[in-house]
């Protein structure tokens, strides 16, 4: 999830040029765009383990965009017949790419391992298709989080927000005490970040008929209306400055006191760590003020795809690997994330990471775990895009609140066809 700075012909270019391989039958050819602080240390987790079962690690980072990028390189290689091992990808990407028979299969492993009973069904959506495993879902993220600067915090009064009257105090507080206090990057994904969580604060009826659904009455009505009176408000927290930032660069914001909070997804506490930072210490996490108990997530997964032969062996260890429950612990408390298996302790997570666990069991049994519009998991790409559109050009003051609402009916029903 960074600002993406190579042109697209470059790219192609990059990854379709012939490489030197390891020993076929011990590499693993991985794509991704983990390239934070906190995100390389995460990733460094599972290449050690392969590499301590013999098991060659060739990185391929594309930096930008949530994955916009790693799928631009991705259609590159698919393209020239020369696919990589394993692609990260979220939601609706792993379900395009499916449909186009070039994934691989990874019945052996998960049969074998049992996944059908430890990775939850809302996850198995994307994660299986026509019945078979594609993909190994590597972590639960879930988005609708705020990280607070605990100093910047006790300086406004010491209390965490739990509504959105007590948000807007907190961050007027904070102006008043001479810092930013809202740390944002302009980026469309960062902005559509934002927007998940003031919709699903609305209600949770609300956030499923307009994302999920994508009710025309509830995308162009006097709610949405309202979740974007309230997006143009979070906007005069924000910097002059904010325009094309990284999301890191936000949180780091955060971290250095220069700004109060940042209001992204989990993989931000990743950062926070990175950086030496300590929950209810440093900073703090809640949920972003009217949706505890509810979480819109997404999920990084590893999709397979079809390889010869002789690359299988290394491909299905890194399956087994991703699933290993001793990884998936280690891997997302580094990460900031959740485990993707319901079976794994929270024993050495941070109290962060204990409340993720928490939230996400509660959430999915009170049937308010939504799929996170902003990173792929509540509708298809074009939908995601055409949203997108609409939230940024309204952040960036370019359209009213009205307007924009009207302008997200009209944009969903284009990009449905």
């Amino acid at each position: 999830m960074r600002k993406f700075l190579m042109s697209t012909a470059a790219v192609a270019a990059l990854f379709a040029a012939p490489m030197p391989m390891a020993h076929a039958e011990d590499s693993v050819e991985v794509l991704h765009w983990w390239t934070s602080g906190g995100e390389a240390a995460a990733l460094d987790v599972l290449k050690k383990n392969l590499e301590g079962q013999g098991v060659t690690w060739k990185d391929m980072p594309v930096a930008g965009g949530g994955g916009e990028a790693a799928m631009t390189a991705l259609r590159a290689r698919v393209t020239a017949g020369d696919p990589p091992t394993a692609v990260q990808a979220l939601g609706f990407d792993i379900t395009d790419w499916a449909n186009q028979g070039v994934v691989g299969d990874l019945g052996e492993v998960a049969d074998k391992e049992g996944w059908d009973k430890v990775i939850p069904a809302a996850l198995q959506g994307f994660a299986k298709h026509d019945g078979k495993w594609i993909a190994a879902p590597v972590n639960v993220h879930s988005t609708n989080w705020v990280w607070i600067s605990k100093k910047a915090l006790d300086a406004a009064g010491g209390k965490a927000p739990e509504t959105w009257d007590e948000l807007v105090a907190v961050l007027d507080k904070m102006q008043a005490n001479g810092i930013t206090p809202l740390g944002h990057g302009g980026q469309a994904w960062q902005d559509a970040t934002i927007f998940d969580s003031v919709v699903l604060s609305l209600g949770t009826d609300f956030y499923k008929s307009s994302m999920i659904d994508l009710d025309p009455a509830a995308l162009g009505g006097d709610k949405m209306v309202e979740a974007f009176d309230r997006m143009a408000k979070l906007k005069s927290y924000v910097d002059k400055d904010f325009s094309g930032r990284d999301w890191n660069l936000a949180s780091a914001m955060v971290i250095e006191g220069k700004a109060g909070m940042q209001m992204m997804g989990d993989w931000a506490k990743g950062e926070f760590l990175k950086a030496g930072q300590k929950p209810g210490t440093d900073f703090v996490c809640i949920r972003f003020p009217g949706t505890q108990g509810a979480v819109t997530f997404n999920s990084d997964m590893f999709m397979m795809f079809k390889v010869g032969d002789d690359k299988k062996k290394a491909q299905m260890q890194m399956a087994a690997d991703i699933e290993d429950p001793a990884f998936q612990s280690s891997f997302n408390v580094v990460k900031g994330s959740v485990p993707a298996r319901t079976d794994v302790p929270d024993t050495a997570f941070d109290d962060c990471g204990k409340k993720g666990i928490k939230d996400l069991a509660e959430a999915s049994t009170g049937g308010k775990l939504f799929g996170s519009m902003a990173h792929g998991y509540a509708a298809p790409a074009a939908v995601k895009n055409a949203l997108y559109d609409v939230v940024t050009r309204h952040f960036n003051g370019e359209i009213d609140s009205k307007a924009a609402a009207k302008a997200l009916v009209e944009a969903v029903a284009a990009a449905k066809g």
